[in-house]
């Protein structure tokens, strides 16, 4: 993944290997999409009108 000046993403503090990783919107601006960069889980966050404002989470 490039990381484009400007390109929305969120912070995810990955709990399974203790790791910060960001993670950016995917091509259909439906979700934010990501894996961890130790152990490959992934995590996708929906986006969607009753969503929040916070721009940093932790993946349990």
């Amino acid at each position: 993944m490039t990381k484009e000046k400007g390109k929305k993403f969120l912070g995810i503090l990955f709990d399974c290997c203790n790791v910060y990783r960001r993670i950016y919107i995917n091509r259909d601006k439906t979700a934010y999409e990501g894996r961890c960069p130790m152990c490959y889980r992934e995590v996708s966050v929906k986006i969607g009108p009753e969503g929040s404002s916070s721009r940093f989470f932790t993946a349990r």
